[in-house]
């Protein structure tokens, strides 16, 4: 029974070392510093900053019923700021053990709050239409 306990602990324990060490490195692709991602409340005002959004989004995840609109939200955003989509969103929610370090170690790139990447709107639409026309 204690072996159980303690092969649960130590589960628990690396689980919990993976997610740090994967934030770490998300916030590090971002262009913060890693140790940002340990502090709590701070954290909450960079992954803002992160996803393009105002600082005062953090106070959102203290709002009952409304938290889980905006945390699903603001995991979306992250998401595509990595340039990664919904799908991926939902791998980050569901399965975050895994997605979060496929973020970290893989070859994603921050490309941007939100996904924005520098271009207008009009050089998407036009860069949407060329792949069409490629198809």
């Amino acid at each position: 029974m204690i072996a159980l306990i303690v092969l649960a602990v130590l589960f628990y324990l690396s689980l919990t070392i993976l997610m740090i060490v994967s934030q770490w490195k998300i916030y590090q692709k971002a262009g913060f510093e890693g140790w940002e991602c340990i502090i709590p409340f701070y954290n909450l005002y960079i992954l803002t900053k992160i996803i393009g959004k105002p600082s005062w989004w953090m106070l959102l995840i203290f709002i009952p019923i409304a938290n889980i609109v905006f945390i699903v939200w603001m995991v979306n955003l992250l998401s595509k700021s990595f340039g990664k989509s919904e799908g991926f969103t939902v791998g980050l929610i569901f399965l975050g053990f895994v997605f979060y370090p496929i973020l970290a170690f893989g070859d994603a790139t921050y490309i941007g709050p939100g996904g924005y990447s520098g271009r207008s709107i009009v050089d998407e639409l036009n860069s949407g239409l060329d792949d069409l026309e490629k198809s």
